[in-house]
């Protein structure tokens, strides 16, 4: 069974701010069918924050009681069979935010992509926030640049992703000013669906299925895309129960 948890954004308890995804991150445990499963943290986004990683080891270990391990490729030299052991011992794999686009760059680096792909098809849970979210996608809205530049006045960019789910992504949807203009250009250029979604909300894929789910009451996920020359934004309903695939990607008024 192959299972993507795509989280909009939220925060999971770094010093100064509040735990917002927890009830989102118990679903994603639940999913791995262990009290206590093996959880791979992949911080490659943030150039494997220390900060981040401590956060992680903190809420997903001790708080929540997983096996964390952490898989760090950023000025080191890992091995492909490192990289594997790591991945396909685990029960979930949780990729945090960041830089998307300098993920990708290390990712093709090391084969990673291939190798999550292999645990993706092997049933291993693939999780993930912001960053850890869009990239399983065909396209997703990217803020990128402003790692780059260091400014708030950056542009928003399309990239593409790994194009494992045929559809496009967009996340803080209601948390960043500049998501909603830009989904809405970038999707001119796409013959296709996007999912934007809010903080403290996630999508669920499972298989040929799926399902939204929040940790926040009033946290949404919406389909965007254009018929006929128009422009349209439908909130998908929160729901226990799983839905075909196929409703998500139908364009219908």
């Amino acid at each position: 069974m192959k299972t993507i948890i795509a989280i909009g954004g939220g925060e999971i308890g770094r010093p100064g701010y509040k735990i917002e995804t927890e009830k989102i991150d118990k679903e994603i445990i639940k999913y791995s069918g262990k009290k206590h499963p093996k959880f791979l943290f992949i911080p490659t986004a943030s150039s494997d924050s220390e900060l981040y990683t401590e956060t992680v080891c903190k809420y997903f270990g001790k708080k929540l009681g997983c096996k964390v391990d952490v898989l760090n490729l950023i000025g080191i030299k890992v091995s492909k069979r490192k990289i594997e052991d790591k991945v396909f011992n685990s029960d979930i794999v949780y990729v945090g935010g960041g830089n998307t686009m300098k993920m990708f760059e290390v990712w093709k680096k090391n084969g990673v992509e291939k190798i999550l792909k292999k645990a993706w098809e092997k049933g291993i849970i693939i999780s993930g926030l912001s960053a850890g979210a869009v990239c399983w996608f065909e396209y997703f809205s990217s803020d990128s640049k402003k790692f780059i530049n260091g400014k708030e006045n950056f542009e928003m960019i399309k990239l593409g992703g790994l194009g494992w789910l045929p559809m496009s992504y967009c996340p803080h949807f209601d948390t960043e000013k500049k998501r909603k203009p830009h989904l809405r250009t970038m999707m001119k250029d796409v013959d296709g669906m996007a999912i934007a979604v809010e903080n403290c909300c996630a999508i669920v894929i499972k298989d040929d299925e799926f399902r939204i789910i929040n940790s926040k009451k009033g946290a949404n996920a919406y389909k965007a895309f254009w018929l006929s020359g128009k422009y349209y934004v439908k909130k998908l309903n929160i729901s226990k129960k799983f839905k075909p695939i196929n409703d998500l990607l139908l364009k219908s008024i």
